[in-house]
């Protein structure tokens, strides 16, 4: 048996009026998830436990069958992990994101991303301010775009996490100023001299683009420890992904990273890269993940159009190629899902029950349902309550000790 966990990053969302009282995810045109939900099963899972923020590292942490809380303490050592970068113990690993801010009498967020900014520059502006920043012990690691790390050794623990897309257009002055925050902060500040006089980022002023003239510190988290799904259920596996979050998980529940040429994590992306991928992941493992970005961060941008696009991308050129070849390879278990919600009217993430489909080719449900959407998942009735219990949909039981 092969199995497939297929993730559309943020394709939750609520009914919007320009759609016709649809959600993106109802208007889209998705005909293999609207398959996969008339013959499979189709449900609600809680991916987000009580008290913890609906982040992506908490939301696939429960897609994948695990529990979150009490365990992961932040996206950042998940980063650190796909990167390679060493995290000890009473370290912390910070999310650096390279930020766009409306620096004035009132400090604005602008873009929790700085547009779309390709790794090659980002890497120019780590290496800046590596070098003109007074770091002592702490250490910049360049990733994906505007997705980059600090580790902190002994970093004051009692730090809150603040993601910037929580603020996007919004006045940060508040935390600028607080005096708790000021370990964070006080970097935050130093690195626009910094970042304004790059040469990277003049040459986007020049052309009219958004420049990453701020750093913005969070996501910040210790190592955590969880059994593997070899340990959990005799199973090995890949990752495919764009974002160092889903290599990182994978990396600690034992699954291998594959990285894609040209998966950027924005609409652009290697769709048909990612589907091959992953279906030659399957040729040698148990089990593939398969996670596409481009949804939430059309919906971070605000971006109805967009964000439909990419939905309808996610099921032609991800879903469709990797339905049409696994035949192939025998009985297969196939879980689609979003990992949260983020709807376009907040632009940031929600933490709704999240819709999905479980597909078993040996003896598909066939739910009834007409097709995949928030609104179906809720006329089903079944709300699965956390992580563990939909690993146990897909995998069947544990392994006894």
């Amino acid at each position: 048996m092969k199995y497939l966990i297929l993730i559309g990053d943020g394709m939750g969302d609520y009914p919007l009026a320009e759609l016709g009282g649809l959600t993106p995810l109802a208007a889209a045109q998705t005909p293999n998830l609207d398959r996969l939900a008339k013959e499979g099963l189709v449900g609600r899972v809680a991916t987000t436990p009580e008290g913890m923020a609906p982040g992506s590292d908490v939301a696939i942490m429960s897609l994948m069958g695990y529990y979150p809380k009490g365990v992961l303490t932040g996206r950042g050592p998940l980063e650190a992990a796909a990167l390679n970068v060493p995290v000890n113990p009473g370290d912390l690993a910070f999310r650096l994101n390279l930020v766009t801010l409306e620096l004035g009498p009132e400090t604005i967020m602008r873009s929790h991303s700085a547009g779309d900014f390709p790794s090659a520059e980002a890497r120019e502006l780590l290496t800046a301010l590596s070098e003109k920043l007074p770091l002592g012990q702490r250490t910049l690691h360049p990733g994906v775009s505007y997705r980059n790390l600090l580790v902190w050794p002994k970093a004051p623990t009692d730090l809150p996490s603040i993601p910037p897309h929580d603020f996007r257009d919004k006045s940060i002055e508040g935390f600028l100023r607080d005096p708790k925050l000021a370990p964070l902060m006080d970097l935050v500040k130093l690195s626009w001299p910094v970042l304004t006089q790059s040469p990277v980022n003049q040459a986007r002023v020049a052309k009219g683009l958004p420049p990453a003239n701020s750093i913005w510190l969070w996501g910040q988290g210790q190592v955590p420890k969880i059994k593997t799904y070899q340990e959990r259920w005799g199973l090995s596996g890949a990752t495919v992904s764009a974002v160092d979050i889903i290599r990182g998980l994978g990396i600690y529940a034992g699954l291998e990273p594959i990285r894609v040429a040209g998966a950027t994590g924005l609409l652009d992306t290697n769709y048909q890269g990612k589907a091959a991928a992953g279906l030659a992941a399957l040729e040698t493992r148990d089990l593939a993940v398969v996670h596409l970005e481009a949804p939430d961060e059309m919906s971070h941008q605000g971006d109805l159009r967009a964000k439909v696009q990419a939905i309808e991308n996610f099921d032609r050129f991800i879903v469709g190629p990797i339905l049409a070849g696994l035949p192939r390879l025998g009985g297969f278990r196939l879980l689609a899902a979003c990992d949260h919600y983020t709807p376009i009217s907040l632009r940031t993430h929600a933490a709704d029950p999240v819709p999905f489909v479980l597909y078993d080719s040996l003896s598909p449900a066939g739910s009834g349902a007409q097709g995949y959407s928030e609104k179906e998942a809720l006329a089903s009735g079944l709300l699965v309550q956390d992580g563990p219990s939909l690993g146990q949909l897909l995998f069947g039981p544990e392994r006894t000790a």
